[in-house]
């Protein structure tokens, strides 16, 4: 498209930029005065030459008007707080193409810029109120059919458009993954909920497409198809020129992805309907034909600024402003419709009016409605749970056909064998859970043939073959991304993250995506998932930071993330067993953590005592969420609240507290990690003489800090207390890991500090 020529005049020289965009068009419409042709009919080309029929602009052009109309709206309306969110499609009405073109069935990950796409889309179902479903998330309404209220997104069930809150593009791994999973549900004979040359549409920004996330899906997408493996992910590129105020160089967008090996680039002119509906055709075929990843460079433009608080007359020139805005989209809309025939120049405003007076009184009608009012309201979707629903999923045994076939018959059944160590009985339960599940996976890194770093999925591969159990690139946010795929298209991810200091490279994917899409869509859209993380410290012979990160804080600051520890292999069975169920019942997001220094310990406080090895339960036994395990209940003198490591630490330290001290030491394995379990916590707090904490992870923000809080605010805040902690540094290489890491002497030595503060 060519820019609209204007004349500058002081009206366009004005602060308010959405008045001037506004007023251009109406001044373009009545200005016009180019040749007009017969109408065409509407199976027609709207113009000569352009595969855009007549009826199809019609209706493009309406969604056009809406979006811009629903932009103008919320900038009016949000200095009288009836809107609350400003950000603006105006310039990126073109994506409505996108929208016409691909099926209400291909899910779509939309970034803030997709009022066209929505409102176009929105047309696949009959029934269905762009303005007014636009006008209640605006609005913020509990009525809003996105999110009820919690967030201005772009969403929708009925047409599997996903909502996102991402700004710089930490949605795309996902995209990727759903596209991923499209193509693998056959190979495991998983029913999808789409139809199976369903494509996944992803758009974002060009400023967007700079970030590492971004980077990381484009670089699995092509590594993926590299390989000759299907990968139907429509990437789309919404070129605007324009990051909030920071420019993308002039070019760069087509320079650096036109010729990127397995990443297939089309070029489409989204500011101009007419000539860039073939464009976005041929990229749409392209990638549901060859389910190759396909690379969309849609050109926009963006007008009215990044949103109402951007006011680009501060730091843009009037002239650089007036160029911007002679591109505007719906100028070259309104001259394909006047210049068709197909509308006259009163058609045109009439239209024009109508749509804005219909924007404005849904604005109005949406103000009227509810809006949340408590907390409960707000939190409702966050993390949803049923606690019958779970122990029944969890417990459930009507699969034992399965498990012998995958266990090798009756005698080899695990509940059958000898007790055994961390390691062997997650490995036990993870076959265990891929017999119960069909629709399971495992994979990550080394997870299939080498069988993990650890052994700990030996033998699955060869079991369940490469479809369910697999090995992944070496890259920790596009396993999370990947996992999230799955689970969108109906399946149930058990992702592996080698170590906890590898979840820190990929974080957002769980804090900004997975853990956050039943809350933006009212528990519309779930994806649950069941991360294993091997944790902690205490490694020996593989040293070092990245191999012993024994902070655990991250994980548990993310909202509705449930995060399950296990010290011994019964426990950890039946664990898995409830998180597995968490994630099939309520859509939860689950993390595993798996402390590594245990996954061999067979021995509690001499070698060759085999007390740390357990037998494996029978499949009807779970754990409910939050219940701890306690060790010599009846004991008072002492009670150590851990987790992890902390547990054989703290049993072996209360046998010399009790020859020492002559103490009997009560020690209570937390388990559930997040949510903390409060109750349980101060439960035995209250009968308790005296309590030490002992936190394998940091002195700060860790465990222990909730910890010592339920405590305190159960009522015991009096009762003596020291807490056993990490230093606040990384972990060193060697035996100097333990000079920063609380040690069984550490557990002795408070027990003795507060022994001498009571006078024993």
């Amino acid at each position: 498209m060519t820019a609209i020529p204007f004349a500058i005049s002081a009206r366009h020289k004005g602060f308010n930029r959405a008045e001037i965009v506004d007023q251009n068009f109406i001044e373009f419409v009545q200005l016009w005065h180019g040749d007009v042709r017969t109408p065409p009919r509407d199976d027609d080309a709207v113009l000569r030459g352009s595969v855009l029929d007549a009826r199809s602009f019609g209706e493009l052009f309406e969604s056009q008007l809406i979006s811009r109309h629903l932009d103008l709206m919320a900038r009016v309306l949000r200095v009288q707080n009836k809107v609350f969110y400003t950000i603006g499609s105006s310039g990126h009405e073109g994506n409505a193409m996108v929208a016409r073109l691909t099926r209400h069935t291909d899910p779509a990950f939309l970034h803030y810029r997709s009022g066209g796409f929505m409102a176009e889309r929105l047309r696949k179902i009959p029934g269905m109120d762009p303005v007014m479903d636009s006008a209640l998330s605006f609005a913020a309404s509990k009525d809003d059919p996105a999110s009820g209220g919690r967030h201005k997104v772009w969403g929708s069930k009925p047409l599997w458009v996903l909502p996102q809150t991402s700004t710089i593009a930490s949605h795309l791994p996902k995209a990727l993954g759903t596209a991923v999973a499209i193509e693998q549900a056959r190979r495991i004979g998983h029913q999808l909920p789409v139809p199976d040359d369903s494509i996944a549409i992803c758009s974002f920004g060009d400023a967007s497409s700079n970030h590492a996330t971004a980077q990381t899906a484009f670089n699995a997408a092509a590594w993926t198809a590299y390989q000759k493996l299907p990968a139907p992910v429509l990437f789309v590129c919404e070129d605007n020129g324009i990051g909030i105020s920071v420019k993308t160089p002039s070019g760069w967008i087509a320079n650096n992805y036109q010729h990127r090996t397995d990443l297939d680039y089309f070029f489409a002119d989204g500011l101009d309907l007419a000539e860039g509906y073939a464009q976005v055709q041929r990229a749409v075929e392209h990638c549901r034909r060859t389910r190759r990843p396909t690379f969309l460079h849609l050109k926009t433009t963006r007008v009215m600024g990044h949103a109402g608080t951007d006011f680009e007359v501060e730091w843009r020139s009037i002239e650089e402003l007036f160029a911007v805005e002679s591109t505007d989209p719906l100028l070259r809309s309104a001259a394909i419709a006047l210049e068709s025939g197909l509308y006259s120049k009163d058609d045109v405003l009439n239209l024009y009016e109508a749509t804005r007076q219909r924007c404005f009184a849904a604005a109005e009608a949406a103000d009227s409605r509810p809006r949340l009012s408590s907390l409960d309201e707000v939190m409702a979707p966050l993390a949803p749970y049923t606690p019958a629903a779970v122990k029944a999923e969890a417990e459930r045994t009507d699969y034992q056909d399965k498990r012998l076939a995958v266990f090798g018959g009756e005698t080899k059944l695990p509940e059958k064998l000898p007790p055994r160590h961390l390691a062997i009985q997650i490995g036990q339960a993870l076959h265990d859970l891929l017999a119960k599940y069909p629709q399971a996976l495992v994979f990550g890194e080394d997870v299939a043939q080498k069988g993990g770093v650890y052994t700990v999925t030996k033998g699955l591969n060869k079991t369940f073959k490469g479809s369910r159990v697999f090995n992944t690139l070496l890259d920790e946010t596009m396993i999370l991304g990947l996992a999230q795929g799955y689970a969108n298209m109906g399946m149930l991810p058990i992702p592996e993250i080698q170590y906890l200091a590898y979840f820190h490279n990929a974080c957002d994917q769980i804090r900004g995506e997975a853990a956050s899409l039943q809350f933006f869509s009212n528990d519309q859209y779930r994806n649950p998932m069941v991360m294993r993380v091997a944790s902690l410290g205490y490694q020996k012979g593989f040293g070092g930071h990245f191999h012993n990160d024994n902070s655990i804080t991250a994980l548990r600051d993310i909202p509705g993330l449930v995060v399950g520890c296990s010290s011994r292999g019964d426990d950890a069975a039946m664990m898995l067993r409830t998180l597995m169920a968490l994630a099939r019942v309520d859509g939860r997001v689950c993390a595993f953590l798996e402390p590594i220094a245990l996954y061999m310990t067979r021995d509690l406080y001499e070698p060759g005592d085999g007390q740390w090895q357990f037998a494996y339960p029978s499949p009807d036994q779970a754990m409910t969420l939050g219940e701890g395990r306690v060790y010599n209940e009846v004991a008072n003198d002492l009670v150590v609240f851990t987790f992890g490591n902390g547990v054989p630490m703290a049993l072996r330290a209360a046998r010399t507290i009790g020859q020492e001290l002559g103490w009997q030491v009560r020690v209570v394995d937390l388990r559930w990690l997040a949510p903390l379990n409060d109750a349980l916590i101060a439960a035995h707090a209250r009968t308790a003489r005296r309590i030490v904490v002992l936190d394998e992870g940091r002195k700060s923000a860790g465990v222990g800090e909730g910890v010592i809080t339920a405590i305190v605010e159960g009522g015991c805040g009096a009762t003596p207390l020291r807490r056993v902690v990490g230093a606040d540094t990384l972990t060193p290489l060697a035996g100097a890991a333990l000079l920063v890491l609380p040690g069984e002497a550490d557990v002795v030595a408070a027990a003795r500090s507060l022994a001498g503060n009571d006078g024993h």
